[in-house]
């Protein structure tokens, strides 16, 4: 199984990222932390990604438009991507147009392995590439001011290898639980007003 999805439109603009603010000691409020308006006229354009969940394995490919050409090029990419070795290919796609346009799937008659697979309308969250995507743009764009679109390409490139190279599976509807802080025993008793 596979999952397919594009992310954006992304541009080249700055993104934000948390700043942390202390409290002052002295008791006084502090103003929020603020960031200068970019609207990004710097390029723009999409990126096509793959995601494997169950090893984790993910591909992206930058294009500069969502277009049924540039999709059925980005099968080829992860066609190519996947090699020969499944014999079977469920790939998980959502409703867009350009994914059921003719072009793709005369694609898919190309290649008879591999099956499409709708997700029902607004059952986004049924697809595992969709919280991949939160965590790439926090690895790639995050905190980031960037001045072309081709810097973008970089760092979404950037962040992909270094995710393969510390990827885990994604299990639908489970999530990594954190120790707890508590010692066992000890109850936490309210602060005195």
């Amino acid at each position: 199984m596979i999952c397919l999805d594009e992310m954006g439109p992304e541009s080249a603009k700055s993104h934000p990222g948390h700043e942390v603010i202390r409290p002052a000691l002295d008791a006084e409020r502090r103003a929020r932390a603020a960031q200068e308006i970019d609207y990004g006229r710097r390029g723009k354009g999409y990126i096509f990604g793959a995601f494997e969940p169950a090893t984790g394995q993910a591909f992206t490919a930058p294009y500069a438009g969502r277009t049924i050409a540039t999709w059925v090029a980005f099968l080829d990419q992860v066609a190519a991507w996947m090699g020969p070795e499944p014999e079977h290919v469920y790939a998980v796609l959502d409703n867009l147009s350009t994914h059921r346009a003719v072009d793709v799937l005369l694609w898919n008659l190309a290649h008879p392995r591999w099956e499409f697979v709708f997700q029902p309308i607004y059952a986004a969250y049924l697809d595992l590439i969709e919280p991949w995507w939160k965590i790439l743009r926090s690895l790639a764009l995050k905190g980031r001011r960037f001045e072309t679109w081709d810097a973008v390409e970089q760092a979404v490139e950037g962040a992909t290898a270094y995710w393969n190279g510390h990827r885990h599976p994604f299990l639908w509807g489970s999530r990594k639980r954190r120790p707890s802080t508590r010692q066992p025993g000890i109850a936490r008793l309210p602060l005195a007003a």
